[in-house]
Formats: C-alpha cells, structure tokens, sequence
C-alpha cells in the first residue's frame, strides 16, 4: 500500500527515501519540516513534563492521528507513522516481572517507559523467563493492535528501539554493575547477550506480523521509512567507552540482529560520535541518526568533518545521515548551496505549510 490520507505525496517520497537508502543520493538532500501544532499544544496542557501512569492506547492513537493530520499539507519527504513510545524502553523488563514507569514528554507528545533493574546481583539471571502470557505481552498486542487499527489508510506504524546488548544488561543490573561485570563476569554478561537477542527477536518479529510493511519497507521514526524489514538499535552504553569496547562487546549483537532481519538503523548521540566509523561498517546498517546534546557542536555544524572522518581512508563514505536543524539555518545554507548530499535533515520551526512547501521546492531542485 502506498497511499495515505495523511500524505497525499507518500509514493514521492518513498521513491527519493529509496534513493537514499541505495545509496544513490549523495549529490541530494531530503528533508522532513516541522509546522506549528495543536496536537502537541493540546497533550502539553494536559501532561506536564514527568512521571505519569500508562495512558489509555485509545487516547494516545488518537493523538497521533491529530498530529499527523495536520501535518497531512506538507509535501516534504516525511512518512507519517505513529510512534509506540509506551514500549520504548520498559516492555523489555517488564515482560520480565520488572517494575516499569512512565514519563511524559509535552515537547514531542511521546509517553516513554522505563525500568527498574531486575536482579539485585548475577545469581537471579537464571530465574528470568520470557513468558507469552505474561500481562505485559498481551499489553503490547492490545496496544499495537490499536495503533494499527486506528493507523490504518492513514499513516504507518513506525519500529520502535531495540533493547539488546549492553542496553539489555543495563535493565538487569544498572549501568555501573554493567560496566563492572565486563571485567569481573563476562561469561554472565554474555548469556545475557544471548538471551536478549531472542526476547529482542520475539518482540519485533510480533511487530512486523502484526504492522506489516509499508510499500515493501519499514516506517522509522529515526529515518522515516527504510525498503524491508528494519530494526532500530541503540549503542548508547558505548558511549561512555572506547571503540576497542565496542568492537569486542557490540558489534557483533548488533550484526546478529540486523542479519535476523533485513537491517537496522541506528542513533549516535553528541557523547558517541568518537564511535563513528566503526558503526559505519556495520553488516546490515542502513541509516545512522546524529543526535544533538548538550556539550558538543550540532551535528549540522559540523556535518563536513563528521562525514570525512579522522583519516581519509576512514570517515562514513556513504552511509545515509539524519541530522536536526533550525528552519533559518537550514534555509540559508540552502541559499548558499552549503548543503552536504546524502542526507536527511529534520527542519524545525517552519511557520507553516505553505513556507515549507516552497522550501522543499527548492529542496527538491537541490544537486551538490
């Protein structure tokens, strides 16, 4: 299926996001642009920014649904999809008996999740099983099921991120126990490796027979859509290492999962971008989203240099980029022609439709 009624364009922008995704777009840019909206103003005046209790999926899709409708005029390269923020992080755990928590977010209407370690030290790692009638899977079936009900004709369901890995662990023990069982018990460390890429591929495998794919792909909150099926991973723990910990306790999670798929994306954020090129190459990586923080340059400012890397010989060559900017700057670089190609940029702060629209005009035209 390829039309939308919230994206009368989408058959448009799939084809230039497959361009992009094949690699074929470096002399381009794509852009998804950001209007004012009542939605979001709406879920702010009714949940300030903090910890609140599992909201009614009937409510939360039918805050997508306003948000995405009125973004329904906009002729950029964005693919609307609803994002199930409820099971980003905490329907891991809590389909392991773990105590989950939610958190408001009025600045982009998400209601995210989190939990409480599970275990208070290694010898409880045997007692945990992943179990199908657990309330927390039939809470995750109910609320996708709404989502994809209410979504459906409209807009797509997008993946949402993969808890593997060191992430998994993480969930367990806590980041510092983490960090101190690479050294003191690695052989537990990778048991539970293992044992979170089976509950990682039992969770998103019930996503893609429940969403479906959307003309052949995959919608991505991260990269708006990807051709097959795409995961979402997340190498936020090394961070906060070096690329030598990465190499030998992340790569090959991270491949193992993209292979039993058809790829993934991923998230660097400002702290991570040392992991750069080694992320890079990736077997199975399709896109990598460069997250702006606190602390570092935004990754706008300093797309050239990121892209070319520390050594010539390495850098990201051609790896589709995501990267966020202000509507003026992105405008003005624009103007200038000092855009960089093969990338995808998220425009905030555009007035309204009509201003975005004779953007992406000129988007479109764009050739470095």
């Amino acid at each position: 299926m390829t039309d939308l009624a919230y994206k009368p364009n989408a058959g448009d922008a799939i084809d230039r996001l497959r361009l992009l995704h094949s690699r074929g777009a470096m002399d381009r840019i794509l852009a998804a642009l950001s209007i004012p909206s009542a939605a979001l103003d709406e879920f702010g005046r009714k949940y300030a920014h903090g910890f609140c209790e599992y909201p009614d999926p009937g409510e939360r899709i039918a805050f997508w649904d306003k948000f995405l409708r009125e973004r329904a005029a906009l002729e950029d390269d964005s693919i609307p999809s609803a994002y199930l923020s409820e099971m980003d992080q905490g329907l891991y755990g809590g389909l392991l008996g773990g105590t989950v928590q939610f958190m408001a977010h009025p600045e982009n209407g998400w209601i995210s999740s989190m939990v409480a370690p599970l275990l208070e030290d290694w010898p409880q790692f045997d007692a945990l099983r992943f179990d199908r009638s657990q309330p927390w899977f039939d809470r995750y079936l109910r609320q996708l099921e709404t989502f994809v009900r209410g979504a459906a004709g409209k807009f797509g369901i997008s993946h949402f991120i993969l808890i593997d890995g060191l992430n998994f662990v993480f969930e367990l023990l806590g980041a510092t126990r983490t960090y101190l069982s690479l050294f003191e018990r690695p052989e537990m460390v990778r048991r539970a490796i293992d044992f979170a890429f089976e509950l990682n591929a039992a969770v998103h495998e019930t996503f893609f027979e429940r969403a479906g794919l959307l003309r052949g792909g995959t919608a991505s909150n991260m990269v708006q859509w990807v051709p097959g099926r795409i995961v979402s991973e997340s190498v936020d723990p090394f961070h906060m290492t070096s690329v030598e910990y990465f190499e030998t306790w992340g790569r090959e999670p991270v491949e193992r999962v993209f292979a039993r798929f058809d790829g993934g994306v991923l998230h660097i954020h400002g702290n991570g971008r040392h992991l750069l090129e080694a992320v890079s190459t990736l077997k199975g990586l399709k896109a990598i989203f460069l997250g702006d923080d606190k602390g570092f340059p935004p990754a706008f400012e300093v797309l050239p240099q990121l892209r070319a890397g520390h050594h010539p010989q390495d850098g990201l060559g051609d790896v589709p980029l995501v990267v966020q900017v202000d509507f003026d700057a992105f405008a003005d670089a624009l103007k200038r022609h000092g855009l960089s190609g093969g990338v995808f940029y998220k425009v905030s702060g555009a007035h309204d439709a009509g201003a975005a629209n004779r953007l992406m005009d000129e988007v479109r035209r764009y050739r470095t």
